[in-house]
């Protein structure tokens, strides 16, 4: 189970956030996963079968010095702390995608990381009053603040009804 790591959290549950919740400005921490060996090779066969995802042995002597997880991978394990904690079960529409994203360092197998969150911008939409628009800036980080994914995440989310 993951958990909230920075001091303060959404003021709302996961359960009743709305547009209005997500405050340019705010920062928040969760997490930590990581994934085994087995569970980097298994993926990178079926999903990124490059031999620094799915052979260990070559991987020891390739140009990371070790076998590490595929960036898809590394983008899933943010996901699943993007919408354990941060994005709204209630209000999230969609996602036309992520901007910049890149993988400044590989992940290493049994390396935890956490997920940081800044909000970028929140709009409400030109189009659709009903709704808005946040981006958000995402960091996936080791334990000593390496960041092996960052992006920046936009995200429609419906605005509480009246």
């Amino acid at each position: 189970m993951t958990e909230v790591l920075s001091s303060t959290d959404f003021a709302a549950p996961i359960d009743d956030r709305w547009f209005a919740d997500y405050v340019v400005g705010e920062t928040y921490e969760y997490g930590k996963v990581s994934v085994s060996a087995d569970e980097i090779v298994a993926f990178g066969r079926q999903y990124d079968p490059q031999r620094l995802h799915t052979d260990p042995d070559w991987a020891a002597t390739g140009p990371f010095g070790g076998l590490i997880a595929s960036g898809w991978q590394t983008a899933g394990l943010m996901m699943r702390l993007y919408c354990a904690h941060y994005i709204s079960a209630v209000a999230s529409l969609a996602s036309p995608g992520v901007d910049e994203l890149r993988w400044p360092a590989p992940l290493r197998p049994d390396e935890p990381v956490r997920l940081r969150t800044t909000v970028v911008e929140s709009r409400v939409s030109r189009s659709k009053p009903d709704r808005g628009i946040v981006r958000t800036a995402i960091e996936v980080l080791t334990d000593d603040d390496r960041a092996v994914l960052t992006g920046v995440a936009m995200n429609m989310v419906a605005v509480r009804p009246a």
